[in-house]
């Protein structure tokens, strides 16, 4: 096989194969998938290495880049000769190139500037300082190096300031959002402040930039007319108002022709807009400004929070974000050469500038900050926070090599001022900024109330993922909501993954409450999203209010909010949606729509303050909506398995209260134990080998002051079980009874209730069952943990089981066998018990 590089001039797209000879190393597109999979991977792994430390991923991805380049991979001639060849740098910039101007379109199709104006006087002060000040220390930094770095004394003095006050000035708005999601600082006030100030920054440094790349023209080779920069300014602000003018109207029809009651748009605006982008590139670029800014321009034109840039933005983020910006980072590490830092002399200049450009961000907004009469910790946090640097340094550095304004040596210093500013954000911000948060005791309230407390209201949390979630919620709304029954208050939370794509980041621009990642209010286009004009459509016709909001934080740490919300509120029920929909009554099995929302519902389920309840949807929705829609009234069919056990008894309390529903049939199933009362008391959960059969194994000795004990409590839940039914039954004298004894036939006749068409939905109990219950289950496997075993039994999609399924979960103060807290308080609706 031939080892010998290709003449630049006679490169090959593809090869023959090697069965042929030939090696495809030696040909440009099998070499850029080599290229791209090694990024990938590179970055990929850093990135997993550096979560620990809470670092953005655009370290990993710029640290990754320098790894391949000649800094460290790099010094190794075989290895670049094989894998990043001289002649394939420009097909990988170019395909980098590409990525990164799609992304700028991006940035600029999710930058509102009319929530920018609306940010208030105190942001835009914050961001001037935080722009200003750094600017003069660039100035200074400039006279520096042009006096002691070799060659710089031969660029202008215009173009290089301008380079060096961009490059210190600038703040990175998405890298920004995701340190800020990750210490929950979003919505304090000092992230509010932040993200405000940061908006300004960007577009401050778009203007810049655009100035910058003006002056510098063709670089320190090309001298030049102070004119032309000065017809590229003018040219530049033209095509500006052109785009303005002219092309956002048009954008604008073009996105009101796109309903959103359709999940599909015409193909001709996605061409439309995708060749738009590339044309006005190429347009930017002829005047002589950088492309990327042409794309920046048409994805400002583009209406903001509408179903047209929704839908564009998923087509394109995950392949632009994930595959084609990695490269860029990667081009930009093979033109960083740590090695040209050399000397005390050298390293004491990078040292200088990192100090400069932290000095002047970090100073100019605590003194801005300061006047505005915000406390000092929070001024220096502020400061910090500013401090952060990110893509559109690179970005800018790039331009600046391009344009030799910037050589080798001063390209490496401000590459890692940039890594260095950027990692020294979270940690700084955590050690001088804590939030006060003032934690209330923790309450665990419950469902069950008293017959007299009937006037009390009770308060449900219920979490959506999207719109499919809300017709089933909506239908077990009904079902809670009597006139018989205390006034219901609903809070309904929509869960967003945080990730650092825009239009996640977006979503943080807009939080407004209590620390929390929550969106109390929808802002300008947001009409448009399904989930907020499903819930008005439902209060309006049901006269119910509703208090909707949207909860945006990484998955790890979603419980958190939610339990701190149900807390706030003062929750009595949690409703989490299981991580699976119903394809259909035909279909074979489940599609799962968020499997990795799975994590997220157990953690509540271990954590939460209230009792929880997971809504597995077969169609609850769907069903009334079209009996609705043809004005029949229909009888909503509800049926408890009743076991009993904490969970059970609060399951029954919840379908007491659906009971007075006078639209709602229920039924209750009891399974009793086949051989009565008398057995042996003793629970398998505290020893789950002592049952074989119904024979206890002797055990060691004191086994008897154990069961004496456990036998009195193994009776006393007995007796709670049955005053629940029978209170139940008293006060529900329609609801249809039956008991059944448990044998080993129990999962043919749980399947069976589920398959039988009778009822609408299932109301089971998550666990903690009877000890004799617990003995007939030890042997079964648990699919689902947080639906436990009963509700995994109707969850199976083998079985043809049709009904929806609701499990419920009493919270209990401990989840362990440890004592409980003394602070801790239980609430049966409104009796609060002492936990200690």
């Amino acid at each position: 096989m031939s080892m010998l590089p290709p003449n630049v001039t006679t490169v090959r797209t593809s090869s023959d194969g090697a069965w042929q000879g030939d090696n495809p190393l030696n040909h440009a597109f099998p070499l850029l998938i080599v290229q791209t999979v090694l990024v990938l991977f590179l970055s990929r792994f850093l990135a997993f290495l550096l979560k620990p430390l809470r670092q953005p991923k655009v370290i990993a991805e710029i640290l990754g880049g320098i790894l391949l380049g000649p800094s460290a991979l790099g010094r190794v001639d075989s290895f670049l000769n094989l894998v990043f060849p001289a002649w394939s740098i420009p097909v990988l910039e170019s395909v980098a190139s590409i990525g990164l101007l799609f992304y700028l379109f991006l940035v600029g199709l999710e930058l509102d500037l009319g929530s920018i104006r609306r940010s208030g006087k105190k942001a835009f002060g914050i961001a001037f300082a935080g722009i200003c000040l750094p600017f003069l220390f660039g100035m200074g930094a400039t006279f520096i190096l042009r006096k002691l770095v070799h060659g710089e004394d031969k660029v202008g003095y215009s173009q290089f300031l301008m380079f060096m006050g961009v490059a210190l000035s600038i703040t990175a708005f998405p890298v920004l959002a995701r340190i800020l999601a990750e210490l929950k600082l979003l919505t304090t006030r000092v992230g509010e402040t932040a993200m405000a100030a940061a908006a300004f920054n960007d577009v401050a440094a778009w203007i810049m930039l655009a100035l910058a790349v003006a002056l510098a023209g063709g670089g320190s080779g090309c001298p030049k007319s102070p004119l032309i920069s000065l017809w590229i300014l003018i040219s530049g602000m033209a095509y500006v108002g052109f785009m303005f003018v002219v092309i956002r109207p048009m954008m604008s029809w073009m996105a009101r022709q796109c309903s959103p009651e359709y999940d599909v748009m015409d193909e001709a605006y996605i061409c439309i807009t995708l060749a738009g982008v590339m044309l006005s590139g190429f347009m930017t670029d002829l005047i002589g400004i950088h492309a990327i800014f042409g794309a920046f321009v048409f994805g400002l034109t583009i209406p903001k929070g509408g179903v047209f840039a929704t839908r564009l933005i998923k087509r394109i983020e995950d392949f632009v974000s994930g595959l084609l910006l990695p490269l860029y980072f990667a081009s930009s590490g093979l033109k960083t050469n740590i090695a040209k830092i050399q000397g005390a002399e050298a390293w004491g200049l990078s040292v200088l500038v990192i100090s400069m450009a932290c000095t002047g961000k970090i100073l100019g907004t605590f003194v801005v900050a300061m006047v505005c009469m915000i406390p000092i910790r929070e001024s220096l946090a502020l400061g910090v926070l500013m401090n952060t640097r990110g893509l559109v340094e690179l970005i800018v550095l790039n331009i600046g090599k391009e344009k030799k304004v910037l050589n080798d040596e001063v390209f490496a210093i401000l590459v890692l001022m940039a890594i260095f500013t950027t990692f020294m954000t979270t940690p700084t911000v955590m050690a001088i900024y804590k939030p006060r948060q003032i934690i209330p005791p923790l309450v665990i309230r419950r469902l069950r109330r008293q017959p007299h407390l009937s006037e009390d209201e009770l308060r449900v949390l219920a979490c959506v993922h999207g719109p499919g979630n809300i017709p089933s919620l909506m239908k077990l709304v009904e079902f809670t909501r009597t006139s018989l029954s205390p006034p219901l208050r609903l809070h309904v939370v929509r869960l967003v993954k945080l990730t650092s794509r825009p239009s996640s980041i977006i979503m943080v621009r807009r939080a407004r409450k209590n620390g929390l990642p929550l969106v109390s209010r929808f802002c300008h286009g947001a009409m448009h999203d399904q989930v907020a004009v499903a819930l008005q459509a439902y209060s309006q016709a049901s006269r119910l209010t509703i208090h909707h909001s949207t909860a945006i934080s990484v998955l790890s740490t979603m419980h958190e909010d939610i339990n701190h919300v149900a807390q706030e509120k003062r929750a009595e029920m949690i409703i989490l949606p299981f991580h699976k929909q119903w394809r259909g009554e035909n279909e074979e099995e489940e599609e799962s729509v968020s499997y990795e929302w799975r994590e997220v519902n157990r953690k509540v389920l271990e954590s939460a303050p209230c009792t929880v309840a997971v809504l597995l949807d077969r169609g609850l929705g769907d069903k009334f909506k079209q009996c609705e829609e043809q004005e029949v009234t229909v009888e909503r069919r509800i049926c408890i398995v009743f076991f009993g056990g904490p969970d059970d008894r609060e399951a029954l309390a919840l379908v007491r209260r659906m009971a007075n529903n006078s639209t709602v049939k229920v039924s209750i199933i009891r399974f009793m134990d086949e051989a009565g009362k008398d057995l042996v008391s003793v629970t398998s959960s505290s020893s789950p080998n002592l049952f074989k059969g119904r024979r206890c194994i002797p055990a060691e000795p004191g086994v008897d002051e154990i069961k004496s004990k456990q036998s009195e409590v193994n009776s006393l839940e007995q007796e709670m079980d049955e005053a629940g039914v029978e209170e139940f039954r008293t006060y529900q004298g329609s609801a249809n009874y039956s008991a059944k004894a448990v044998n080993n036939h129990l999962m043919e006749a749980l399947t069976a209730i589920g398959r039988s068409r009778e009822y609408d939905l299932v109301v089971v109990g998550k666990g903690k069952f009877p000890w004799w219950m617990e003995a007939k289950l030890a042997g079964h496997e648990i699919e689902h943990d947080e639906l436990g075993i009963i509700g995994s039994i109707f969850a199976r999609s083998d079985e043809g089981i049709i009904s929806s399924i609701l499990v419920v979960q009493q919270q209990r103060a401990v989840q362990s066998n440890e004592a409980p807290e003394k602070n801790c308080k239980i609430i049966n609706g409104a009796n609060e018990e002492s936990c200690a």
